[in-house]
Parts: C-alpha cells; structure tokens; sequence
C-alpha cells in the first residue's frame, strides 16, 4: 500500500485547514485508514481513524468535534482517499500530520504510512 499526503499550512487559532491522503493498492476495502501526529519533542499520537465505508471511526478526545475524518474509495478497491477536515484548530494541534493504513487490528499500528504533512497554528 501507498499513501501519499497533501495538505497542511499555516494557519491562525481558530482557523480550517484541510488534510488528503491518498492511497494505492490491493484489498483496500479490508484496511482502516487514519491520521497520526507528532509534535516537536512529543512521541507520534492518534488522530483518527476510518473503515472501509466511513460507517466506523473513532476521534481521539483532543480532536473530537473539531476533526472529521472522511473517506472516498474508488470501486475498484485499490485506490482510496482519506480526509482530515481540520476546524477550531488550537496551537497545540501543531504537528507534522502523518496518514496511515492497515488492517483494523486492536489496538492499531499501522504497517503503511504516508509522508508528514505539516500544520502550524498561530496564536
């Protein structure tokens, strides 16, 4: 699986910024797909995460009701597009942003990253 991931910027507190990720491969309707983050000096942490349909997801707390992850997955089932729509957004949600896959195991590390993106928040 591939993912390769754009979006990010900078941005002011309380602004949007939108994150895509998109994704390649075979049997990508059996994978979760999700986003991670990393802040300087602080260890990778849970964004989000989706399934195949965007019926399940979970939030981590910090993000939730301010995050919406989404997905658009192509019929084929090897390509897929997820989304990080970014609202409310706070200076300690600065982080280089990291998108990942895999199978939806407990708890989740995913085998498959993208690239960072990264998102600054200015106070």
């Amino acid at each position: 699986v591939q993912l390769q991931a754009s979006g990010g910027g900078l941005v002011q507190t309380g602004g949007s910024l939108g994150l895509s990720c998109a994704a390649s491969g075979r049997a990508l309707s059996t994978y979760h797909m999700g986003w991670f983050r990393q802040a300087p000096g602080k260890e990778r942490e849970f964004v989000a995460r989706i399934g195949w349909k965007g019926i399940i997801t979970y939030y981590a707390d910090s993000v939730k009701g301010r995050f919406t992850i989404s997905r658009d997955n192509a019929r084929d089932n090897a390509k897929s597009t997820v989304f990080l729509q970014m609202n409310s957004l706070k200076p300690e949600d600065t982080a280089v942003y990291y998108c990942a896959a895999d199978l939806p195991r407990s708890p989740w590390n995913p085998k498959y990253w993208g690239q960072g993106t990264q998102v600054t928040v200015s106070s």
